[in-house]
């Protein structure tokens, strides 16, 4: 039953990550991953993701990540290794496919296909990704939930 008192957290927005400098930051991840640039201004930039996006921000400070990071979701993880080979990027030890930027930032990137996060139709569609699909795993997971994903139609 539903909490009439607080509100329930449908998802993220956005992440900001801070980095030493916006152009070059962008230079780096350009060099990884195609994206659209949403916006940006001398101590900002915003990498479009659809419906969500990530913030670029100057100034990071702090140590290198750890343990914390975040998944960032590709439509094709081993395009995602090769670019990042290719960029002379340290790939973390483990069994995902982590980095950290040269600010520290750490990274894991997960496929698509592997995940339960799903992106509506619709906004698959703006992005020119209708062609991805969930593999069986993520198919049972999102199933258990009652949020199964059919074949798409259109």
């Amino acid at each position: 039953m539903a909490d009439s008192k607080r509100a329930r957290v449908v998802g993220f927005n956005h992440v900001a990550l801070e980095v030493g400098d916006i152009e070059e930051a962008l230079a780096f991840y350009g060099r990884l991953f195609q994206f659209e640039l949403r916006g940006k201004s001398e101590t900002m930039a915003f990498i479009d993701l659809g419906d969500q996006f990530i913030a670029l921000q100057k100034g990071r400070k702090q140590a290198p990540d750890d343990g914390r990071h975040f998944g960032l979701v590709v439509d094709d993880k081993e395009a995602a290794r090769r670019a990042l080979t290719a960029a002379g990027v340290k790939l973390l030890d483990g069994p995902f496919l982590d980095f950290r930027d040269p600010w520290g930032n750490r990274i894991e990137i997960v496929g698509y296909d592997n995940i339960q996060f799903t992106k509506a139709p619709n906004v698959l569609r703006g992005m020119g990704l209708m062609h991805l699909a969930k593999n069986e795993n993520a198919r049972k997971e999102l199933a258990q939930k009652g949020m199964a994903v059919e074949e798409r139609q259109f």
